[in-house]
């Protein structure tokens, strides 16, 4: 039976409303498992012990230097505000539920779309659940793996002077954590936005290729304004993101391909 604009209003709206309920329900355990989510995964990156850096410690001893080898973090975290240990225990719970709870979500959001689609692409978007939440999962890992030990490793052992000691406000330095992590997962949903705006035709395969170069200065400014202001973490953004770009191409080309195959 055909729904009218406000049917598919109604529709959508429980579907939001269960994306919401997974949410919340996700970030009162984070909010219950605080020692777990602070102690062991917002300030594991502090910790000299933290796989990322062991691995670097190993590499640049293996080609003769010492660039990430440390026994301690030469920084302290402080709370200047009287909520602000409270404020950050929500932030971060409200974060985590959002990123355990992302499969469920686009699952909705992709029940809400389905009934809209026709037979050949239903059957050529098998899988898309899965390949989301694979990219989302990937992009998390890299931002807490990757990004946030080197912007923790660089940010908080730059000094301008020995005469400055390094006191970062708790606020500063979780957002930078919890911020960078999310980012980096909705990031890596690159080729799936190309996906769903090649079927509709807002983006083709020859429009990527032409604004490949626009595409990539892009790319190393979004890379500037989420790492530390350095080449090495820069460059291990951006070559992950340009590939995801490649990716995103032959994805759209594929698209493309489909559709004028169903048309003809």
């Amino acid at each position: 039976m055909a729904m009218n604009f406000l049917d598919h209003l109604g529709e959508l709206r429980w579907h939001l409303v269960r994306s919401s309920i997974a949410i919340v329900v996700f970030s009162t355990i984070a909010f219950l498992s605080k020692s777990i989510v602070f102690d062991v995964l917002i300030f594991g990156p502090k910790q000299p012990g933290f796989p990322t850096y062991v691995f670097f410690c190993e590499l640049s001893s293996y080609i003769g230097g010492d660039v990430f080898c440390f026994t301690e973090m030469p920084f302290e975290l402080l709370n200047m505000r009287m909520s602000g240990q409270f404020q950050m225990h929500l932030w971060v719970s409200i974060v985590a539920g959002m990123i355990v709870a992302f499969p469920y979500v686009f699952w909705e959001i992709w029940r809400f779309i389905l009934p809209g689609l026709h037979p050949n692409e239903r059957k050529n978007s098998k899988g898309v659940i899965l390949f989301t939440t694979i990219l989302f999962i990937l992009g998390v890992l890299f931002g807490y793996y990757i990004i946030v030990p080197l912007s923790v490793q660089f940010l908080g052992t730059y000094a301008v002077s020995a005469e400055v000691v390094n006191r970062i406000d708790l606020t500063s330095y979780i957002s930078m954590v919890s911020s960078v992590t999310l980012a980096s997962g909705i990031l890596f949903q690159l080729p799936i936005a190309i996906y769903f705006l090649s079927k509709i035709g807002v983006v083709t395969p020859e429009l990527l290729k032409t604004y490949r170069r626009h595409a990539i200065i892009g790319i190393l400014l979004l890379s500037a304004i989420i790492t530390p202001p350095d080449i090495a973490s820069q460059v291990l953004v951006t070559l992950p993101v340009l590939f995801l770009y490649q990716i995103s191409i032959a994805v759209s080309r594929r698209i493309v391909k489909h559709k004028k195959a169903a048309t003809s």
